[in-house]
């Protein structure tokens, strides 16, 4: 495929456009997961259910963690100093119910995470998939209501010398360094 036409991928100059495209990839992440279930189901904990496994261990156990600290250290409170008085407590409510739902998704991943780790390790071969809908689920309503309420009003609010400010904390968190210009 010419690279023309490949979308090009965010980096941390784009912090806003880097924080949505981790939801893109919470939301492959979670696909794997629902289509772990039926294959578990058919094949069992096969290599292929052993890799998918790990995929999403090594995605919910670093990326993820990462993304929820970009938003609660960084994007959150610039969103908070940014924001009129006037929206502030809408924002402020809206801010509340994203860290609570943060605090709701680490623990049903703590659940989900031992799973896994057994079926990547080949010693069970099958998940609760009560507990996978709940978490996709949690998952999903999570980011739409983010998405409106947290990054649509970053666009607007945050300015260059904030986003730049976001991004260097972003890299610095994962160990990057990033050029000044």
């Amino acid at each position: 495929m010419p690279r023309s036409l490949l979308k090009p991928a965010a980096g941390f100059d784009e912090p806003l456009e880097l924080l949505a495209a981790c939801h893109e990839r919470i939301h492959d992440r979670l696909s794997t997961l629902e289509r772990l279930l039926p294959h578990l189901e058919a094949h069992g904990c096969d290599p292929d259910a052993r890799t998918a496994a790990a995929n999403i261990l090594r995605y919910f156990n670093t990326a993820a963690v990462h993304h929820h600290e970009d938003e609660e250290r960084d994007l959150f409170p610039a969103l908070l100093a940014a924001v009129p008085n006037e929206q502030r407590a809408d924002l402020e409510t809206a801010i509340a119910r994203l860290l609570d739902e943060h605090r709701r998704m680490f623990a049903a991943w703590a659940t989900l995470r031992s799973d896994l780790e057994a079926i990547q390790a080949g010693s069970a071969d099958t998940l609760n998939a009560e507990t996978v809908t709940a978490f996709c689920s949690l998952y999903r309503d999570h980011i739409r209501f983010e998405e409106s309420n947290a990054f649509a009003p970053a666009a607007v609010l945050l300015d260059e010398e904030t986003r730049a400010r976001l991004g260097k904390n972003m890299a610095g968190r994962r160990g990057v360094q990033i050029q000044a210009n």
